[in-house]
């Protein structure tokens, strides 16, 4: 214990001296030292994920310089401060420069000293709330839990959580991901809850666990990560995921199936994702180049192109810098307005209760 209370305090030390140095760099040094860099390696991002599509290659196109190496684009959050861990000692390739991650794993990587602090630009507009006040990591965008529904096999679409335990839907409700590791997963737990009634953080927690429980023994559980192809062969035709990915196979599929996005009527979860620089970036120049990239106004509106909200989404309406058709774009306000956002302290005893509990409670294995 003691030695990793000291590798901690070295590791918060080395970031710390990271962080006085980012800050005395300008924008064009950073810029300058990226390119020499010539890579930046990031993970978890597919590209159908918020629009990162989009967003990766508008950064290759103002920085064709730099290759953008992109790791495992399926991982989890878990996973991605795993792969920090394991690449410690690794410069190459397979070693994460930037991770972006649910918002109870930015506390997490910065107390196991895994972060870097670094402050774009548009720090200012960043909400208090949401970010670290030292810079090790800082919220980027949020959407709402909802449920993608292949219309072509669900006569019925669910509205609501207790909806999902009717016998209609047998074998046909899946996750968006292991609620052991992913982030929106464990969410989804947290929103099930809710929907009962529970207080948000551990007994929504509990309660979440019990709602899939009752899902699993009425076999309607599906335990396959679903997505827009998963939904589209029938093998999950209700799948929970955020409202932005919903959107987005909504769009990928085009109509085929006709697909369903709904915001159900209650435990509406807001959830938000955080960015963070890894203390053992390979290219630590190239990771700050990119979070300037995506909390400029180009990056932002990327971002909300694959329908999130980013988080400069209140100063950048307020100043006019949001076009009007990606405005339209977004589901109707009202779905939104029983939007609850969790504390952080909310999100971090819901996860430990659904990490530790899934399998005893559920035990379902997600893959």
């Amino acid at each position: 214990m003691t030695i990793r209370t000291a590798l901690g305090r070295t590791a918060s030390l080395v970031a710390l001296l990271a962080a006085t140095t980012a800050t005395a760099q300008s924008l064009a040094e950073v810029e300058a030292a990226a390119k020499a860099e010539g890579m930046l390696s990031t993970i978890a991002l597919p590209h159908d994920w918020c629009g990162y599509g989009d967003v990766i290659a508008g950064f290759k196109a103002k920085y064709p310089e730099i290759s953008v190496n992109e790791l495992n684009p399926d991982a989890g959050s878990a996973d991605e401060i795993e792969a920090i861990k394991a690449n410690k000692d690794n410069k190459g390739p397979q070693a994460p420069d930037v991770i972006d991650v649910g918002l109870a794993f930015g506390p997490q990587a910065k107390a196991e000293g895994l972060t870097q602090a670094y402050k774009v630009a548009t720090w200012d507009e960043i909400p208090e709330n949401i970010k670290d006040a030292d810079g090790h990591w800082y919220a980027d965008y949020y959407g709402v839990m909802s449920f993608l529904v292949n219309k072509d096999l669900v006569e019925n679409v669910p509205q609501d959580w207790a909806d999902l335990l009717k016998p209609e839907y047998a074998g046909q409700v899946a996750l968006a991901g292991d609620p052991r590791a992913s982030n929106q997963a464990i969410l989804a737990v947290l929103a099930a809850g809710m929907s009962t009634g529970a207080a948000p953080g551990e007994a929504a927690g509990q309660a979440g666990l019990e709602f899939f429980k009752q899902l699993n023994d009425a076999g309607n559980f599906v335990p396959v990560i679903g997505k827009a192809g998963t939904l589209a062969q029938g093998t999950t035709p209700i799948v929970v995921m955020w409202d932005y990915n919903a959107l987005a196979a909504r769009d990928t599929l085009a109509g085929n199936p006709p697909v369903e996005v709904v915001v159900p009527k209650s435990g509406v979860l807001a959830g938000v994702y955080v960015q963070a620089i890894s203390a053992y970036a390979p290219q630590p120049n190239a990771a700050k180049l990119w979070m300037e990239y995506l909390y400029s106004d180009e990056g932002q509106l990327g971002w909300l192109k694959g329908y999130c909200h980013p988080a400069r989404f209140n100063a950048m309406v307020a100043a006019g810098k949001i076009p009007q058709d990606l405005l339209d774009a977004l589901p109707p306000a009202a779905s939104y307005e029983a939007a609850y956002f969790p504390t952080l302290e909310e999100v971090d005893a819901n996860k430990a209760a659904v990490t530790a509990g899934w399998d005893t409670t559920v035990g379902a294995n997600v893959e």
